[in-house]
């Protein structure tokens, strides 16, 4: 792809919390016009919705970050619309992406596409070797449908479609709202408000035996725009920092950074989801020459940082009335 500045770039979910980051990273580089289509405005499951978007902000390129998505209670309580909003807007963007002459299609997809039972780490080979864990199959399964439409886009059409496949994120500005965030926030504002509360415990799902990665919300923007920068092939690649940590370890490093001292309670009657989660990651590293920096502990200090602040920024708001 020729050089940023004479490019112009729509990120759909540009408002959301990889969005944000990812449009930053885009100002960064030197990209002087961004589009980013709001929900409000545009309706990106349908055609129509689609098409108006594009007619607004006349991409080059297409970063399509936009997506339902939730924790593995929000997934079980929403298959359906979380497998047709995240199947249709990407099958609706990518068609009207084509049909409109955008130069390049980025697909975010999902660690969820992979099979419940791959081997560690997970090699972008093993995509096709099973099923999705059961609670989050019908997104991971939306998603990967639209890895198949790139690939066949690229082959029938010569559309430039890359598809790329980030680890759990986290980091400043994460859904902390306890319907539908992911663990992470999750485990944070369950330590932060048990030691405001002065409570004695927190109650976590599962056994903690689970293990996940999560990769730096600012390591996977670099990753993404550097991907749209030097990455042209229709191979899926992993986002990720190659490194695992079990849930129950989790707890206790955000239990210890965050100062409660309290009891850990594990409902063993909730589900732990897939049993382990690490990511291969040398394509990204030998495609486009991503490599994660942010160090996690680094970056869950850095997290724990600004959720702290957001909440002593509202009591203050709150107490002046």
């Amino acid at each position: 792809m020729n050089a940023w500045p004479d490019r112009r770039v729509m990120v759909t979910g540009g408002g959301g919390f990889l969005g944000t980051a990812t449009v930053k990273r885009l100002e960064a580089a030197g990209v002087h016009e961004i589009f980013v289509p709001r929900s409000s405005q545009y309706d990106l499951r349908i055609a129509d919705g689609v098409r108006s978007a594009l007619a607004a902000g006349r991409p080059d390129v297409v970063i399509h970050l936009a997506a339902v998505v939730g924790g593995i209670g929000a997934n079980r309580e929403n298959p359906g619309r979380f497998f047709y909003e995240n199947a249709a807007m990407g099958v609706e963007l990518m068609e009207q992406s084509r049909l409109a002459g955008v130069e390049k299609f980025v697909q975010i997809g999902t660690v969820c596409s992979y099979p419940k039972f791959t081997p560690v780490p997970f090699r972008e080979d093993d995509l096709w070797n099973g099923y999705p864990e059961e609670t989050n199959a019908p997104y991971g399964l939306a998603k990967k449908m639209l890895l198949v439409q790139g690939q066949a886009y690229r082959q029938q059409y010569g559309f430039d479609v890359i598809h790329l496949i980030p680890v759990n994120l986290y980091g400043p500005g994460d859904n902390f709202d306890p319907a539908s965030s992911h663990v992470i926030p999750a485990l944070i504002k369950k330590c932060v408000d048990a030691i405001e509360r002065g409570d004695d415990h927190i109650d976590v799902w599962g056994t903690g035996s689970a293990s996940r990665e999560f990769l730096y919300v600012d390591d996977a923007a670099e990753a993404i725009v550097r991907a749209t920068e030097r990455y042209d092939d229709g191979d899926p690649v992993n986002l990720g920092t190659g490194t695992e940590i079990t849930i129950r370890d989790l707890v206790d490093l955000i239990a210890n950074i965050t100062g409660f001292r309290g009891q850990v309670r594990w409902d063993t009657s909730k589900p732990d989801g897939q049993p382990r989660r690490a990511l291969d990651t040398s394509r990204a590293r030998e495609r486009f020459g991503f490599v994660a920096k942010t160090s996690f502990e680094e970056g869950l200090r850095a997290t724990i940082r600004w959720y702290e602040g957001i909440r002593s920024d509202r009591a203050t708001s709150a107490a002046r009335g």
